[in-house]
């Protein structure tokens, strides 16, 4: 084997992707920022002050 075939066959084993387990924490990673996110705009005074933002824009004189 040569010298450029080993270390081609080399680089393609160091970066093969991600595995299965990588994968599953990215999106149990996902899912809780979803989670958060979701929380956070449904809560009491972000919903407030977009209703008011929408209710401005559309309410606005052109």
């Amino acid at each position: 084997m040569s010298a450029r075939t080993w270390l081609g066959r080399r680089r393609a084993r160091h970066d093969a992707g991600m595995t299965t387990s990588e994968y599953a924490m990215g999106t149990i990673a996902a899912c809780a920022f979803a989670a958060v996110l979701y929380k956070v705009v449904t809560s009491g005074t972000v919903s407030t002050a977009l209703e008011s933002v929408i209710g401005k824009a559309l309410s606005a004189q052109f």
